[in-house]
């Protein structure tokens, strides 16, 4: 009995301390189904318009026809497998994370160039979407002691 409050006190500060990790701004817990279906995303990244302002690197899409031309390729070699929160996020808010860029080349007025598709794409896009763009980015790890290039 005499341990009991210590390990009330104890008990709140993990639970304080998990709360402030898992946050609405943070990636833990974001998982989306692994049933996406790369083939439907690539159909529905056409459908959606996506191909108008973006290659991807690899793929056989009609080439982009927005003026000016939008420099966000997609797909290729990547450092780190991006997540799906990111691809997601990108989709749905554009504005949230913009590439550091020329301004006019995907911002215009400060926000991104790229409308949001949150009224626009059905969860199944959004997950054959995420699924196809995953499949297109190869993560190449620098090689330890590599000269710096």
């Amino acid at each position: 009995m005499r341990y009991l409050p210590g390990s009330l006190i104890i008990a709140a500060l993990a639970l304080a301390t998990a709360a402030c990790s898992s946050d609405r701004y943070t990636t833990a817990g974001f998982h989306l189904p692994g049933n996406g279906n790369p083939e439907h995303g690539k159909a529905a990244f056409v459908e959606l318009g996506c191909s108008s302002c973006h290659k991807v690197y690899g793929a056989d899409l009609p080439n982009p026809t927005v003026t000016p031309v939008v420099p966000v390729n997609l797909g290729g070699l990547t450092s780190r497998r991006l997540s799906d929160a990111y691809i997601v996020t990108a989709m749905l808010n554009p504005d949230y994370h913009l590439a550091p860029h020329i301004p006019g080349e995907i911002t215009e007025n400060g926000h991104s160039r790229m409308p949001t598709f949150a009224d626009k794409i059905t969860v199944r896009q959004m997950l054959d979407i995420t699924a196809y763009l995953q499949s297109t980015y190869v993560v190449q790890r620098p090689l330890p002691n590599a000269p710096f290039q």
